[in-house]
């Protein structure tokens, strides 16, 4: 029976939803149904004002309300990425049925916006978030390189006040950082317990990054609640690992998405299903088309594999998580390849797509969502064929509802926009006839488009590296050279001092390369090495390539094709730096040049 609408505004206040924005009557006819942990081959499912008001409906249809044919279809929950990085493209993850995103690391006033728009009921057009925050991580540990100055934790003394201090900041759970072996520093194993106790103490979730096998024994031991990755190997006691996990009552995101980048695969090209790939424009698929491994090593997946096998057969929970806001990584979008992988790994599509909808709503107590119930959300995704059979119908979307709103509109407005912007896209950036970006004076450190040259150091990521930049004296064939006076100082493992160009009108902005085969500068200096760089969009590590600067000028030049990981078609940034070994360092550089042949 069609509940009354008292009882329709009791379930939507008991879910967050706000009665001003109550979506209208939605009956989808005669669909198969995933409920979020079984399948009904034959249902009718109406969802009105934000919420689902009967998953097994029988007779006519309420008047006024819209019916979708569920004929040869199936609906699911709205899918839950259980492993993203907030920080961009919000607008994004709705398109690709993926309604709710758990943030392991974001901008604080973005998290507190999300948290505002899901109070108010008005977050219809981006997924829900439910998000950790400020990671947990040591002074110049992993977490702190990417330009969001964050507080640090040095001991377990500490531990309390700083989750207390997370806690306050809106954190609806704690995510910790454990990543010995990679170059950086890393809580001790005395701090991470310490924070999984502070956690645990004020009722939060204390989950762990890490990045080997001992570091996930260790944190499963001191407490933690779940692993928020696998690792890449090519062996290990996956058995024993899976034993003490579930000893631990403890679940696993294994990430498969992240780690294929790290293994430099591309076996699973997303892009190449044109239905998905029409909602991206060049910028929406740089992350997707960048590495973070630049030569293709498959073995380093073997052990991810054959964890998650493990985990599954020890009855730990496996939730599907894609770490989007990596590389080779895209909101949304990369849901439905960490479906297929999780498949690849030993689940049944029924158990990938629980992995991907109710598991993580029953994790990490995300209320009333993830399921196909009566008084739960209605984020929804309809797509053609059967995902519980063949898990790559998961693709093939046809609807998707977030609080019981058709993004329909949002789709086709993506699709036209990207459509726009392809037949808008030229060949390639035009260059100036001499291909010279380098037009330093004592005036100005002008270039030819963009938004030209600067100081560039590592003080974004809380180094203290500096730099001072002079022109000097013009050289016989007329150009100024600039002088580049850098002082890299210590602290960080990747610490950097130089001088960089951006091609586009604003910050970061991608411009097409793809016309440019090389970069040709001239140089000369203290006789120490230096490197040249580039980044495209998406790509967080940068293409380089080193060079000497002698006393003697002397003409370098870079072929594009050996900036490993970084595509000529959306270039971010070039730089010429100093670095990562602390020191004083001189060089200057003139006459830098774009060569197209």
């Amino acid at each position: 029976m069609k509940p009354t609408t008292l009882k329709l505004l009791l379930l939507c206040a008991a879910i967050g939803a706000s009665p001003a924005a109550l979506a209208a009557a939605t009956l989808v006819q005669d669909v198969r149904v995933f409920d979020g942990k079984a399948v009904h081959e034959r249902r009718s499912v109406l969802f009105e004002n934000g919420v689902i008001a009967n998953a097994d409906f029988r007779g006519p249809p309420p008047a006024g309300t819209r019916v979708v044919s569920g004929a040869g279809r199936t609906l699911l929950p709205g899918l839950i990425d259980a492993h993203t990085h907030v920080f961009r493209w919000q607008e994004l993850p709705v398109l690709f049925g993926v309604t709710t995103q758990v943030d392991m690391f974001t901008d604080l006033k973005l998290m507190k916006q999300a948290k505002q728009e899901m109070a108010q009921g008005s977050r219809h057009d981006h997924a829900d978030l439910f998000s950790a925050g400020t990671l947990v991580t040591a002074p110049h540990g992993h977490g702190s390189q990417f330009g969001v100055v964050i507080p640090t934790i040095t001991g377990p003394q500490q531990a309390q006040a700083f989750v207390d201090a997370r806690i306050a900041e809106g954190s609806d759970f704690i995510k910790i950082v454990m990543e010995s072996g990679y170059g950086m520093p890393s809580l001790d194993l005395a701090t991470a317990k310490a924070v999984i106790d502070a956690a645990h103490l004020r009722g939060k979730l204390a989950v762990v990054h890490i990045g080997n096998e001992k570091d996930a024994r260790a944190v499963l031991e001191a407490g933690a609640d779940g692993l928020v990755h696998l690792y890449p190997g090519e062996s290990g006691d996956a058995e024993g690992l899976a034993r003490l996990a579930a000893s631990r009552g403890a679940f696993v995101i294994p990430t498969f998405t992240v780690l294929e980048s790290m293994a430099g695969w591309r076996g699973d090209d997303l892009l190449a299903n044109p239905a998905l790939a029409a909602l991206l424009d060049k910028d929406g698929q740089a992350p997707l088309k960048a590495r973070y491994g630049n030569k293709e090593r498959a073995a380093m997946l073997v052990a991810p594999k054959l964890v998650t096998a493990a985990m599954l057969k020890a009855g730990v929970p496996v939730l599907a998580g894609t770490d989007a806001g990596n590389p080779g990584t895209q909101y949304g979008i990369s849901m439905h390849r960490e479906l297929k992988a999780l498949v690849e790994a030993g689940l049944t599509p029924v158990q990938a797509l629980a992995a991907a909808t109710s598991e993580p709503a029953r994790v990490f107590k995300l209320g009333r969502r993830g399921r196909i119930e009566q008084g739960y959300k209605a984020d929804l995704l309809l797509v053609e064929g059967n995902p519980t059979a063949d898990i790559l119908a998961t693709r093939r979307i046809v609807e998707v509802w977030k609080d019981g709103e058709s993004a329909n509109r949002l789709r086709e407005g993506q699709r036209q926009a990207v459509a726009k912007a392809a037949q808008e896209k030229g060949k390639g950036l035009a260059l100036p006839p001499d291909g010279r970006i380098s037009r330093f004076s004592d005036q100005a450190l002008a270039s030819p488009f963009g938004m030209g040259w600067g100081p560039s150091t590592d003080s974004f990521a809380g180094g203290k590296s500096t730099v001072a930049l002079a022109t000097g004296a013009a050289l016989a064939d007329g150009q100024v050279p600039l002088a580049i006076n850098a002082k890299v100082a210590p602290g960080l493992p990747y610490a950097w001092s130089g001088v960089a160009f951006m091609p586009g009108a604003q910050p970061m902005q991608s411009v097409d390369f793809s016309t440019v085969k090389a970069v040709r500068f001239k140089v000369r200096g203290d006789g120490k090495t230096y490197q040249m760089i580039a980044m495209s969009q998406g790509v967080q590590i940068p293409g380089a390539k080193s060079f000497v600067a002698g006393p003697e000028w002397t003409e370098v030049t870079v072929p594009f094709s050996e900036l490993k990981g970084i595509d000529p078609a959306s270039v971010t940034m070039l730089g010429f730096n100093a670095g990562p070994q602390p020191g004083d360092y001189r060089f200057e550089l003139a006459d830098v040049r774009l060569l197209t042949q």
